[in-house]
């Protein structure tokens, strides 16, 4: 038996199946993104099995669209490698589980419809990964569908760090920071916990990527972190603004920007597209050298060290710093000057050990002298979600009626 693991976006499908073993969920043997699902793409499928990499063409014809194809695609191939367990159920990556959801469920109607509301909050992903969790469930309609939410790990944040200074109706009707990347933060503290006594202590997580935030955890729990209400605020990412002062949006107002206009600046001309003029991506702009290119990038190192240093303050100090996503793990150079502009906590980087981290273990780089414990950890979100949904499954087999008693399960 296995856990397809799912993360559904605008224009890809990443997949991932773990096979379960005495119940618990190993590294996957199968793992795969599909490329170009926007309306009118081109979908081409890549894969690895069993460490081997294969890609693909998939066909689309005038009877379907592009995520069609795509799931079509996925199903395929886990039928056909011979050596691929039976799917007992697939788990589903979604963004924002708002503060009625903070706990993995198994997925009904009206789940869906209650997950629906929060589609404004983050439109980049939401309205994506409920799509994907219809697809599935038309697909394999005898098999489970788990959403696990990348808010439910910030659960445990105090009020004092997730209320607004707003009137307390607002709050009331869920006007509230809530959180977002807690899949991948909830698979960091697992690595640390397993590689370092320091893990359970004051820890910062960086998954610096397109998408962006902070995290401070004590005693593996999440207390505060830079992204909020939505999964704009914060830190710069690769399109997102991050933090801005609200007063901005008001002077759009007044100047006659309408709320898709708005919507469209913050969430897809801005950060270090915006700044830079030039591209999204860090490596693109690492390998320009132009002003503008520089300055995107050195705002967005400014931006990490600034949170980074207000974490810490609400941490009390700082036992271990976590680099992930696709610039934690793969740009020594930002790891570089991040940990020098921090070096006041007595964080000491080994220049060598952080350029040998590859993006593919666990490494850490910090000095034998350093005070502070600097990790690089890949993250991988789908084994989370594939644990998420296998206890949850676990939880229900003794009852007669497993899927009913879960989909009911959520505060």
């Amino acid at each position: 038996m296995a856990i397809l693991a799912v993360n559904a976006g605008s224009s890809s499908l990443k997949f991932s199946l773990h096979p379960l073993q005495n119940g618990q969920v190993q590294s996957h043997v199968l793992s795969g993104n599909i490329q170009g699902l926007e309306p009118h793409g081109a979908p081409e499928m890549g894969w690895s099995y069993l460490g081997k990499k294969h890609s693909q063409p998939l066909l689309v014809t005038a009877d379907s669209s592009p995520f069609e194809v795509a799931l079509e695609g996925v199903r395929a191939l886990v039928e056909k490698l011979q050596a691929a367990p039976d799917i007992e159920a697939v788990a589903h990556r979604v963004v924002h589980g708002g503060g009625e959801f903070t706990a993995s469920v198994v997925v009904d109607e009206g789940v869906l419809e209650r997950l629906a509301r929060f589609n404004s909050l983050a439109p980049l992903h939401q309205p994506h990964n409920l799509e994907g969790i219809r697809r599935f469930r038309s697909a394999f309609p005898q098999v489970p569908q788990i959403a696990c939410f990348d808010t439910a790990f910030h659960a445990s944040m105090p009020e004092v760090d997730y209320a607004f200074a707003l009137p307390k109706e607002l709050q009331a009707q869920g006007v509230r920071r809530y959180g977002f990347h807690g899949l991948s933060y909830q698979y960091i503290m697992s690595v640390l916990e397993a590689q370092t006594i320091r893990g359970r202590g004051r820890v910062v997580m960086a998954h610096l990527g397109n998408g962006a935030s902070l995290c401070a955890a004590l005693a593996s729990s999440s207390v505060a972190t830079t992204m909020g209400f939505s999964a704009l605020d914060g830190l710069m990412m690769g399109t997102r603004s991050g933090s801005l002062d609200a007063g901005v949006l008001l002077y759009l107002m007044e100047q006659g920007w309408t709320h898709a206009q708005m919507e469209k600046l913050l969430y897809k001309q801005s950060g270090l597209l915006g700044v830079s003029g030039i591209s999204a991506d860090m490596r693109t702009l690492r390998a320009d050298g132009s002003d503008n290119a520089q300055r995107a990038i050195a705002q967005f190192t400014h931006r990490v060290v600034r949170e980074t240093g207000a974490l810490v303050a609400c941490l009390g100090g700082l036992d271990v710093l976590a680099f992930s996503g696709g610039i934690g793990e793969n740009d020594a150079v930002l790891r570089e000057q991040v940990c020098e502009r921090l070096s006041w906590l007595g964080i000491r980087l080994d220049l060598e050990r952080n350029q040998q981290a590859d993006g593919v273990r666990a490494y850490a780089v910090h000095a034998p002298d350093s005070s502070v414990e600097v990790w690089v950890i890949p993250t991988d979100e789908g084994r989370v979600a594939a644990r998420e949904a296998a206890a949850l499954l676990a939880a229900a087999l003794p009852a007669a009626d497993a899927e009913p008693a879960l989909a009911g399960s959520m505060s």
